[in-house]
């Protein structure tokens, strides 16, 4: 650490020993500084915010609205283009003394850097517009600022207004140009996918198609499995009330004969016992009586004597059974149907894979360029519509928040902060001017340098002993050079404060 502190009192030394050299290049170095920055022209800013509404009520109504923040970002992004500066720069005093296209390029260049175009939120829009130019005066650049920033503002509108229209028809013609190229290849496709069907109609569609038809053919066949089990088995139902229902109804109304009595009897019977009586009582025992001689009667006379109605239920359950055997037939049928089907496709996809990868890539590229084709049709109408109805009806509007007016003060440069910088730079050059001739020379500030440059022991040093005229002399020296830092800092006092007073309204 002492190391440090000698060579930074050796340093300091140094300076102060040559300090007049040093104040002289401070003094050069302030000069040439201060006058630089009086060459650099003001450079004045204007700027400008618009509200733009994006609300767009009867194309949400139709279902064509588009993003109006995409179209205002598209605005935006393109009104700083080097075609629109151009527009700007030939509009206003920037295009004078301009007449090779060098020079305008150089112009836009220069151009794109002062303008910004920046989004303070998602509808709110900020133009901002520096210019400093060395030929004209303070008020000319704050005007010039002015008019650069109003004339980004009419590009604004005209880039919405008449670049709407431009967009759609440039998008249609782009979209009309895809649609015939896709209709071309569409049509060579669909010709080439119908000679392939004729070839093969079973694999249209591709073997994807085909493997579908599979499948499809194997679910409805075990449907056809579980319906015709579940009708089978109502087609025994139904045989089983058939062979439990008579075909005949003996008795009824018109029925004759020993069983139609004897029936009729039975049925007495029958109500007598219901009523509660007993096998004791008259009636019952005159009845059983009547039931026993009809029943001979009846075995005497045999089977020929049997008479009596058709039984209307059994015929109905006949007319059910064949309904329902028909439906068993009609789903045995089409399960052997379906059975030669599904052998018939499997046949087909195994006899030919190349055959059936060619179906594949047919459909398929068929199935993407119909796609595709349909989707820029839709898309040509969509814009077609949305471009009427905006022309017509539903333009976006501008709203002026804060208009471009004539900057009063310079934007740029920060003269007091360059003044003092210029300032430091001085004295810190000055100081290492004088630094630097000191290592030129070779002399040693303090013995321990002296002792460390030869590497011998230093006995000891004498010291400077100056007279009453020496030191009245560098007394006066001294006083010369804080006169000579006052004056420097003083000149610094006076531009700055010539330059804060400067700074006023714009003539």
């Amino acid at each position: 650490m002492s190391e440090i502190f000698e060579e930074l009192r050796t340093a300091l030394y140094s300076v102060w020993h040559r300090r007049w050299l040093a104040i002289a290049v401070a003094w050069g170095v302030c000069l040439l500084g201060w006058l630089v920055i009086a060459m650099i022209p003001n450079a004045y800013e204007s700027k400008a915010r618009i509200y733009v509404d994006v609300e767009d009520v009867l194309s949400e109504q139709l279902g064509i609205a588009g993003d109006g923040k995409e179209e205002i970002q598209r605005v935006r992004q393109t009104l700083a283009s080097n075609v629109n500066l151009e527009r700007v720069i030939k509009s206003t005093k920037l295009g004078e003394n301009i007449t090779t296209s060098g020079e305008m390029n150089a112009a836009i260049a220069a151009l794109s850097e002062k303008v910004t175009v920046k989004s303070e939120e998602d509808n709110l829009f900020e133009i901002t517009a520096e210019v400093g130019k060395g030929d004209l005066s303070d008020a000319e650049n704050a005007v010039l600022a002015r008019n650069v920033v109003q004339k980004m503002l009419d590009i604004f509108r005209e880039e919405h207004i008449a670049g709407n229209k431009v967009g759609v028809t440039r998008a249609i013609s782009e979209l009309d140009e895809q649609l015939e190229e896709r209709k071309q290849e569409l049509e060579a496709a669909e010709e080439r996918r119908l000679a392939f069907e004729a070839q093969y109609p079973e694999l249209i569609g591709g073997s994807q198609t085909l493997s579908t038809k599979i499948q499809q053919a194997r679910t409805e066949l075990r449907d056809i499995d579980a319906d015709m089990a579940a009708a089978q088995s109502a087609l025994a139902a139904i045989d089983g009330q058939l062979s439990s229902t008579p075909r005949t109804i003996v008795g009824g109304p018109n029925a004759v004969g020993p069983r139609a009595a004897l029936a009729q009897a039975q049925s007495q019977l029958a109500e007598l016992r219901s009523r509660g009586l007993k096998d004791g009582h008259p009636d019952v025992v005159a009845t059983m009586k009547q039931v026993d001689i009809l029943t001979r009667q009846v075995a005497a006379a045999g089977p020929e004597s049997a008479t009596g109605t058709p039984n209307p239920a059994y015929s109905s359950l006949l007319a059910i059974k064949a309904d329902r055997q028909a439906g068993v037939e009609a789903l045995q049928a089409r399960r052997a149907a379906l059975q030669s089907q599904v052998a018939s496709l499997m046949a087909s996809q195994a006899a030919e894979p190349e055959v059936a990868a060619e179906a594949n890539r047919i459909s398929r590229d068929y199935d993407v360029l119909r796609q595709n084709y349909e989707k820029l049709l839709q898309d040509r109408e969509a814009i077609r519509t949305r471009g009427n109805v905006e022309d017509e009806t539903s333009q976006f509007k501008f709203d002026l928040i804060d208009p471009p007016v004539v900057p009063q003060s310079p934007a740029a440069p920060n003269r007091p902060l360059l003044l003092f910088g210029v300032l430091l730079v001085g004295l810190a050059a000055g100081a290492g001017a004088a630094y630097a001739v000191s290592q030129l020379r070779s002399t040693f500030a303090t013995p321990q340098r002296l002792e460390r440059g030869f590497d011998l022991p230093v006995i000891g040093s004498i010291s400077l002993t100056l007279s009453d005229a020496a030191r009245a002399l560098e007394r006066k020296r001294f006083k010369q050079f804080a006169g000579a830092c006052a004056g420097l800092v003083a000149v610094f006092g006076i531009l700055l404060v010539i330059e804060v007073v400067s700074v006023g309204t714009v003539a």
